[in-house]
């Protein structure tokens, strides 16, 4: 009996040291790895890389910009339903264990030993916790070492922060396929849903992801993801958190995903978007843009943005088809399988609804065609394959661009087109609009190009843009990037310096022949009326701008000084610096539509200075406004006790007066009449005030027009990327001038008919319109209303800038005696 006691103490001494040096061993483990493991805290200020999100000015998705595709959710916005299908599938008892699931590890272990040498990983027993520690601190390494570490800090984690703060930093964290990190970021990409509008079914497949998104891709392995999902229904029956019934459905429901473009969202917005991506990289560098969660309210107007690039399209494709067909764009072997070899084909995807296509076969009177077929999510060609027919209504616009036929309208299909000609068309429609069921035009890209851009005057804020015919051809942004010679529609700036330093819509300027020496050798300018050999003698400013006379022009700017038109310019940031040469005050000099559009924006708004912005306001991932374009103090907007019937706020506009607000109505006057008589007498049509000029440069390479109303600005020009010429009689009157008019028209068509504003001072008096002299009792229907500043009024006779005696002296004209300056018959000067 002793002796049993003695081994029994002895097995008990052993035990213990055993038990001791174990707890030693295994405290000597921890401290080891617990050396140096990561800084867990930093999780308490964790900022994840967040995308970027761009809004229309009424809230619509414009872009998303990211490197990771990521929008951090905070977990009292995440539903139920989704937290519970992340549970069910992953770990099921979070919010009972301490960081470690000890059952699951037995398990994996017993699994470790039974595949020990078969090469398989090892299955995982990781808590969500775990995930976390393993996601934000450490690395993938398959290793005991990272296992121990892992486990350590999912303890040490689960003691610092709550539950819930776990989970938000895991369903945000977690990488779920398809570039999209973080569960709300992965509902936009596969369902284009937010998490609140998830089915149970969606839900269930989103919780599968974790584990392997590659393997449960929806469509190359739409089997195995739905084996996956179905799974996680069950595992959320199983724990009560759905009913029967939402499991059945769930299971049925086919896996049905959601492709989600990470560009432009609003169609014809893809230039704006761009450019607006542009300027926040520079502002706040790449780090920002693409991981800085900021949140961008731009001033796009959608449905304008829609009449610009419907309006500026159509007048390039008129423009273009008149000169011709090009010819197919490319050519295929329609033998076997077409519509694989078609999928090949780079198709432009922003015109809708134009559709390319491949002729199949052709006669005479119609050929059949066959579209590109769409493609599956994981990149397979769809297999349904749609055809259409084409008629000789369709081609009929096709006249041969160049050879023997070169102009002639064709009168078989088969003259224009032959099998394997891939194509574009669009849908036939009849005069009154209506679409002819299955059959389709024949379209073209235009070799022509331009921009526009639309601008609200009071403020700058640029309303719609078209930078080209298609941004997936060309992201080249012409609106903005583009410096192209204005030509005549910087005239009106001239004038400006004019007016503001003396002059009125009533002086009297010669139009005649002139000679300028350049000097060095240059030789002798002699600038030209469009109108070659056609001069009108003694004319006023108002006249010589309405006709857009060339002469008239260089004379005043002779007059008034090029330095002076050059700080004009300046001022109203048409160019940087203006040489001093004369034939810069036709428009020589280059510059941009958006540069041209923010100058007239100063004459539409009265003269304050506006500065050209596609953004309204930017936000940080936050929610602080760390930008806004609007800089105007607002005195009495902070009312932090409510309305007590205080004073209504006043808003403080210090933006300096770049012109005197009676001279920007002198302008705006005189412009109207370019529209009402001049060269601009298309827009007429819209039926509303509209103030604008026409500008035509040398040789017809560029046509432009830049117009106003008190509400928009509008700025277009039409001409080749790489400058040529447009052809016989391509003026901003003929070509840019008709794309305003039908912008304006649609822009305009709910706005009532509101006058420009005339500005305190300004005196009304009628005039005679020819001579711009007072006009008498018997004038009649000669007489029209101009504009005058204080001090200044209608003269009895006039000296006519560019005639003078043999002192140097500017002539004094009488009515009854400026004929006598007038070449018979030609209305020309001796």
């Amino acid at each position: 009996m002793r002796l049993l006691v003695r081994f029994m103490g002895f097995l008990f001494a052993a035990g213990t040291v055993v038990f001791l040096v174990g707890v030693a061993a295994a405290a000597g483990l921890i401290w080891h790895y617990s050396k140096d493991l990561p800084d867990y805290s930093q999780l308490q200020d964790y900022e994840p890389p967040v995308m970027t999100r761009v809004h229309a000015a009424d809230g619509a998705l414009l872009g998303e910009y990211s490197k990771e595709r990521r929008l951090y959710l905070p977990i009292q916005a995440v539903p139920k339903l989704v937290i519970n299908a992340f549970l069910a599938a992953e770990d099921k008892n979070f919010y009972e264990h301490g960081g470690l699931d000890y059952s699951g590890m037995a398990r994996a272990m017993v699994l470790y030993a039974q595949n020990l040498g078969s090469n398989r990983r090892p299955q995982g027993a990781s808590t969500i916790t775990q995930q976390v520690a393993k996601n934000f601190l450490l690395t993938n390494e398959v290793s005991f070492t990272r296992k121990i570490k892992e486990a350590l800090l999912a303890m040490r984690i689960e003691r610092t922060y709550s539950k819930d703060k776990i989970l938000e930093l895991y369903l945000n964290e977690i990488y779920l396929g398809l570039g999209a990190y973080g569960i709300a970021a992965a509902s936009l990409v596969y369902f284009d849903k937010s998490v609140n509008e998830l089915t149970v079914s969606e839900a269930a497949y989103l919780a599968a992801l974790p584990k392997a998104p590659s393997s449960l891709h929806p469509i190359k392995n739409r089997d195995r993801a739905i084996e996956r999902r179905n799974y996680v229904v069950d595992r959320l029956l199983e724990n009560g958190w759905i009913k029967q019934a939402d499991a059945d459905k769930a299971r049925k429901e086919t896996l049905s995903v959601t492709g989600r473009n990470s560009s432009g969202h609003i169609f014809a917005g893809e230039y704006f978007a761009e450019e607006v991506r542009r300027d926040i990289l520079e502002r706040y560098g790449e780090k920002k843009l693409y991981e800085g969660g900021l949140s961008v309210r731009t001033t796009l107007d959608p449905k304008l943005q829609v009449m610009a690039r419907k309006t500026m399209t159509n007048g390039l494709i008129n423009f273009d088809e008149v000169r011709g067909w090009r010819g197919a764009t490319n050519k295929i072997d329609i033998s076997g399988d077409w519509g694989v070899k078609l999928a090949e084909v780079k198709a432009l995807s922003d015109i809708a609804p134009w559709k390319l296509a491949v002729v199949l076969d052709v006669s005479d009177q119609s050929a059949r065609i066959g579209f590109q077929p769409g493609r599956e999510l994981g990149g397979a060609v769809l297999k349904d394959r749609q055809t259409g027919l084409l008629t000789l209504d369709g081609v009929r616009w096709a006249k041969p661009a160049a050879g023997p036929t070169k102009g002639k309208t064709p009168t078989a299909v088969s003259q224009v087109l032959a099998a394997g000609d891939v194509i574009y068309v669009d849908p036939l429609t009849n005069k009154d609009g209506s679409v002819v069921e299955g059959q389709f035009r024949l379209r073209q890209y235009p070799e022509v190009s331009g921009a526009m851009v639309a601008m609200d005057p009071l403020t700058g804020r640029v309303l719609a843009m078209v930078g080209g015919f298609s941004f997936d051809q060309s992201q080249f942004n012409r609106a903005t990037q583009a410096y192209r010679q204005p030509g005549s529609s910087f005239k009106p700036l001239v004038y400006s310096a004019a007016m503001d330093n003396g002059y009125t819509p009533s002086t009297v300027v010669v139009d005649a022949p002139i000679e300028i020496d350049q000097g060095q050798g240059a030789g002798v300018w002699r600038p030209e009326n469009y109108s070659t050999g056609k001069y009108f003698g003694p004319v006023t400013l108002r006249n010589a701008l309405m006709r857009s006379l060339n002469t008239v022009t260089v004379r005043l700017a002779q007059d008034v000084g090029m330095p002076l038109i050059g700080e004009y310019a300046k001022r109203f940031g048409v160019y940087d610096e203006l040489p001093n040469y004369l034939s810069y005050a036709l428009g020589a000099g280059e510059t941009t539509v958006m540069r041209m559009v923010t100058a007239y924006s100063m004459f539409a708004n009265g003269g304050r200075r506006v500065k050209s912005t596609l953004i309204d306001r930017i936000q940080d991932r936050y929610g602080h406004t760390i930008f806004k374009h609007d800089q105007r103090e607002c005195r009495g907007c902070d009312a932090p006790e409510g309305w007590k019937n205080q004073a209504e706020p006043q808003l403080v506009d210090r933006r300096e007066q770049v012109l005197d607000a009676m001279t920007a109505y002198q302008i705006t006057s005189m412009m109207e009449g370019v529209v009402q008589g001049g060269t601009a007498t298309v827009l007429r049509e819209v039926g509303k005030p509209i103030a604008g000029k026409t500008g035509t440069t040398n040789d017809e390479k560029d046509a432009w027009f830049i117009g106003f109303s008190p509400d928009v600005v509008v700025g277009i020009y039409v001409g080749y990327d790489k400058p040529r010429n447009l052809g016989n009689k391509a003026t901003g009157g003929a070509l840019a001038a008709p794309i305003a008019k039908d912008f304006m028209k649609l822009a305009l068509a709910d706005k009532p008919a509101v006058p420009f504003r005339v500005p305190a001072g300004i005196k009304l008096i009628r005039v005679d319109a020819k001579s711009g002299m007072r006009a008498g009792p018997g004038d009649g229907g000669r007489t029209i209303l101009e504009a005058f500043k204080p001090g200044t009024a209608p003269p009895d006779n006039y000296s006519v800038i560019g005639v003078a005696d043999a002192d140097g002296r500017s002539l004094s004209v009488s009515p009854e005696t400026d004929r006598s300056f007038m070449r018979p018959g030609t209305g020309g000067l001796y």
